[in-house]
């Protein structure tokens, strides 16, 4: 039986690969590894948490000599490392705390697994260190567009692709790296401390680089699960500058498919972009929310657009991103199975048929129970 640690599994992202892994893999046993920050919500994971593959241990990344006895107690053969800090507002504010999680907490896992897996008699044989990163670690893109051509236009990726885009370049695996926030700086440093571990000791590493994620679960903190809820409850929409900025959306069950695809069959020390080709302003995307949730609950469509309202831009807000994930969908066969169309409407209404999860985050509820619990073990 292979130990795979999934890190930050009561997370967004996470939850949602740890649900699919303990689903899929029941020869497997999935460890769940969160300290269970705000961010971290063990109520996403009720349906599966008395499953026999799956446990959870509540432990810092950054509690290097608690994780290397983790790794050796339990034999680890996998880590899939999700654990991290990732609301750019709260980088702004607080640049020390996303420099100790994300760097320092990868830096911890990583020399954690390399004594670990270098004291076995197979050594790497079979081991892999899968590392998830954000398209942010590329800087910005352009808002170039064919001459005479307004955006959005059709364009074709690489990889014969047409999607409506806002510019006709998009982020590569090769794409220099430009960081602009805090949080995109904390994550370009871990991903390069990933690349050298493999460079130097020839640890199995993989980085994945993927899009603007949306769906269930995610933390009512960033952009669409916040205005979904503030539109349920008529609270203003803060939308930063004229809402111009673009990004490239997607469906979060379908990145934890690619990481699926990626942690069994992937290369070694390559790098993996996953993106959506679903580009979209923030003022339409929340325009097509407000339509959805004021549908979705009887009220007259577009009654709810009066609650936007335009506030300062944030610092160094990049312009625009857009993944090309070409090299995904060729060498290992995955392409999103959403549009943002379908995606929004799968999403708005697991937010309303689940208003309890919601109003226990917002009110701080949903850390009581679990924190305590795992406190007084």
């Amino acid at each position: 039986m292979k130990t795979i640690v999934i890190t930050g599994g009561a997370g967004f992202i996470g939850s949602h690969v740890v649900r699919l892994f303990v689903n899929k893999y029941p020869d497997c046993r999935i460890i769940n590894l969160d300290k269970l920050t705000y961010a971290g919500n063990l109520a996403n994971l009720k349906d599966i948490e008395d499953r026999p593959n799956y446990r959870f241990v509540k432990m810092d990344i950054c509690d290097f000599d608690a994780v290397l006895t983790l790794f050796r107690e339990e034999n680890v053969d996998g880590i899939i490392h999700l654990a991290a800090e990732s609301h750019v507002d709260r980088s702004i504010k607080d640049p020390f705390t996303f420099a100790r999680t994300n760097v320092m907490g990868t830096l911890s896992l990583l020399q954690a697994a390399k004594l670990h897996w270098e004291s076995l008699p197979e050594k790497y044989e079979g081991k892999r260190f899968y590392h998830i990163s954000t398209d942010e670690v590329y800087g910005a893109l352009s808002m170039n567009h064919p001459e005479g051509i307004e955006p959005p236009f059709s364009t074709k990726a690489s990889s014969g692709k047409h999607h409506l885009a806002y510019g006709d370049d998009f982020f590569y695996e090769t794409t220099k790296y430009a960081p602009h926030s805090p949080y995109s700086a904390s994550k370009a440093s871990s991903d390069h401390f990933v690349r050298a571990f493999h460079d130097t000791y020839g640890m199995p590493t993989i980085v994945t680089n993927c899009s603007n994620n949306y769906g269930p679960y995610q933390f009512p903190e960033k952009l669409i699960p916040l205005f979904i809820n503030n539109i349920r409850n008529r609270k203003p929409l803060p939308v930063y500058g004229r809402g111009q900025n673009v990004r490239d959306w997607l469906y979060v069950e379908d990145h934890a498919r690619a990481i699926d695809t990626i942690f069994h069959n992937g290369k070694v020390a390559q790098t993996y972009n996953i993106g959506g080709f679903n580009e979209w302003k923030n003022i339409d995307i929340i325009k097509v929310v407000i339509n959805t949730v004021d549908r979705l609950l009887g009220r007259a469509e577009g009654e709810d657009l009066d609650l936007i309202t335009f506030v300062t831009d944030r610092p160094g807000h990049d312009a625009r991103y857009a993944i090309d994930s070409t090299k995904l969908q060729k060498e290992l066969g995955w392409e999103p199975s959403l549009q943002f169309e379908e995606g929004i409407e799968k999403t708005v209404r697991w937010y309303l048929e689940n208003q309890e999860w919601v109003d226990e985050i917002t009110s701080g509820e949903y850390m009581k129970y679990y924190s305590e619990m795992y406190d007084n073990r």
